[in-house]
């Protein structure tokens, strides 16, 4: 199972303690994946779909736990591609009517709307049943990534102004939810680990999280010894550069003045180069007699590099 697959199995086994937070959760369910028909004796039907087996589950528990009504569960497997895809129909008109008043959404499908575009305030007033909202409204129409290749969060909606008012429940929770459209959706979103982690707390996914926390120190882990590998290669390769020009410099004074017309220790530190072509600044300066710092060694093929180009000038003149 993915992990999106995961937060959504465990918020499913968490049907919250206080009717509010119930109904809270339930108003997003219905909002964001449920339809309500109205027939021609203006009589209600609830239905609510979803591809998420769990997410049905716990749709057909929060109306018996918060209701008192047994919903009937409709489940089809599509034969070509496998997926199965499960409808809580609420068939009583009687039931439906409660459902929809004590969600207060009877205003919103009076005129036979088949989404609604916005939440009444009253449901979200608390901070729990904001919580419980954001959590319905994930497991309705939202996705996570793999937070082992990406840190994303979403809930798609099909009206601008219901995103508006989920972006507005998130950010009321001290993040930074943005809206963007995808075609005729509107998508609510986050992008920051930092805020994934925050809105799995507010979900109360708290398994998740850990796991989520997990993976996110192996990634830091595993991101800071690669920089630190890159950064020692950038060095080795600075390092081996620099004493390939300084060889190139050595060999060349060798061949045209001769290393023996170098002052004393230059003569020394050019010959232990060529000796030890591999070696270090440092591992220069301690086969010298006396040892050198790696300061004084550096200085040393400093002047021995100048000397060289002064050589290359003045033959370049001549020729």
């Amino acid at each position: 199972m993915s992990f999106s697959g995961n937060v959504k199995e465990e918020l499913s086994r968490d049907q919250g303690c206080d009717r509010h937070c119930r109904i809270a959760e339930l108003a997003a369910l219905l909002g964001l994946c449920g339809s309500v028909v109205i027939s021609s004796r203006n009589e209600y039907r609830i239905k609510i779909h979803t591809e998420n087996f769990a997410v049905a589950r716990k749709v057909f528990t929060l109306i018996e736990k918060t209701f008192n009504i047994d919903a009937d569960i409709s489940i089809r497997r599509n034969m070509a591609t496998g997926n199965v895809s499960c409808s809580v129909i609420v068939r009583r008109h009687s039931d439906a009517l409660r459902i929809l008043q004590a969600t207060k959404l009877v205003e919103e499908y009076r005129d036979g709307f088949e989404e609604i575009r916005i939440v009444n305030p009253l449901i979200v007033q608390q901070p729990c049943c904001r919580r419980a909202f954001l959590r319905g409204a994930f497991l309705a129409a939202g996705s996570m990534s793999d937070p082992s290749k990406a840190y994303h969060f979403e809930i798609v909606c099909s009206a601008e102004t219901m995103a508006e008012q989920i972006k507005n429940l998130i950010c009321g929770f001290s993040m930074d939810a943005k809206v963007v459209q995808r075609k005729k959706s509107y998508v609510v979103y986050l992008k920051e680990g930092d805020q994934i982690v925050d809105i799995l707390n507010i979900m109360e996914a708290h398994v998740s999280l850990l796991e989520l926390e997990n993976v996110r120190i192996v990634k830091e882990v595993r991101n800071e010894v690669n920089r630190k590998v890159n950064c020692e290669t950038a060095n080795l390769k600075k390092v081996v550069s620099a004493a390939v020009a300084q060889i190139d410099d050595i060999t060349y004074l060798r061949d045209t003045i001769g290393l023996h017309r170098l002052p004393e220790e230059l003569e020394e530190t050019a010959l232990a180069r060529l000796s030890n072509p591999d070696a270090s600044l440092k591992e220069l300066g301690e086969v010298l007699s006396p040892p050198v710092g790696k300061s004084g060694v550096n200085h040393r093929l400093r002047k021995i590099s100048r000397l060289a180009e002064k050589v290359r000038q003045e033959r370049g003149g001549l020729s």
